[in-house]
């Protein structure tokens, strides 16, 4: 009897050791084994994935990434930003081109459930819309019936266009495009009368490339949702969550006033969220199969979640409200517990 009491102790132990520390996982392996983290962004997105002359990449999916490489790599500029079209994003994360896509991406069930990916959660939660010259004269998506549209191919955008001028009983002609840049051109060209893209994208575009943009307005209609997110490939649970807990730990920081600025000092918080979140108690790090600094060392790379936004998306005109401002200010950014 006392024999086996002594192995159900051992047992017991074991599964406390093996629940209360996570493997790496082979996909952190190989980004340490790599020395950088391959990241898929857009092929340029003011305010969310775009390079300066130099090749620098700013913005909130580019940030979201250099977070990543902070915690996993303790350098957020140990990143690999690899531009893809929408064409071109899923098979390169599926193919092990890239670790992840930060990259303007909606959520949706046929992606999620059907190419081998999985969403962790959502950084931006966006809509579609609509972008027209002001001499138009147009006030309101139903004044579109007929119109010309230029639309990105391989996107949720080209589905909602054509669902949304279903719906309404009006015809349109899309025109179509491969890539962004392409797009844009004959948008600002006259090829077509209206642009549809998300919302985020329209006022990136309008505020970056239109050349003058008091000439171009943004319809106040939105025809969609469209949550946007990093996604992962399946089969890898540990690195899932590594991406996930990012999201949720920079949303954290901001609902608990951790800044880049702060982040040292508030160690000291006698807050039991915010010495978790800190590495101070509770082994979140640990959890995750990475060290308990990992949070800390984000934040103080590129800031909680409000300063991501306030650095690269206020400036191209989209004021932080509605979906995208914190749940404790109606909005929908929610931090899962950090416990």
């Amino acid at each position: 009897m006392k024999r086996f009491l002594n192995m159900m102790a051992l047992f017991g132990l074991a599964a406390v050791l093996v629940t209360g520390t996570a493997h790496a996982g082979k996909n952190l392996d190989a980004i340490k084994s790599n020395g950088t983290l391959k990241c898929g962004v857009s092929t340029g997105l003011a305010g969310f994935s775009i390079a300066d002359s130099k090749g620098n990449y700013t913005g909130l999916d580019a940030d979201f990434c250099k977070a990543l490489a902070a915690a996993v790599l303790g350098d957020a500029s140990k990143v690999t930003f690899v531009p893809l079209s929408a064409q071109q994003r899923f098979t390169a994360l599926q193919s092990g081109e890239v670790d992840l896509l930060s990259r303007n991406t909606t959520w949706t069930l046929t992606r999620d459930a059907s190419l081998g990916l999985v969403f962790a959660g959502v950084t931006f939660y966006d809509g579609q819309g609509f972008m027209v010259p002001k001499d138009l004269k147009v006030n309101k998506a139903t004044e579109l019936d007929g119109a010309e549209v230029c639309v990105q191919t391989g996107t949720t955008t080209e589905l909602n266009l054509a669902d949304y001028f279903r719906a309404k009983g009006m015809t349109f002609k899309p025109v179509v495009f491969e890539n962004l840049e392409e797009s844009k051109t004959a948008f600002f060209n006259g090829r077509c009368q209206v642009y549809t893209t998300d919302r985020s994208g329209l006022a990136s575009i309008r505020a970056a490339d239109a050349p003058n943009p008091d000439d171009y307005v943004i319809l106040p209609d939105t025809i969609s949702k469209e949550p946007l997110g990093p996604v992962v490939r399946r089969g890898d649970d540990e690195w899932f969550s590594i991406v996930k807990w990012m999201v949720y730990g920079l949303i954290e920081a901001e609902e608990k006033g951790v800044t880049s600025k702060n982040v040292d000092e508030m160690k000291s918080s006698q807050d039991p969220v915010i010495q978790r979140l800190l590495g101070v108690s509770g082994d979140m790090g640990t959890k995750l199969g990475l060290d308990n600094d990992w949070a800390a060392r984000a934040i103080k790379a590129v800031g909680n979640y409000g300063e991501l936004y306030a650095r690269n998306v206020l400036p191209i005109g989209l004021p932080r409200e509605g979906s995208n401002a914190l749940w404790t200010n109606g909005g929908m950014m929610y931090a899962m517990p950090l416990r």
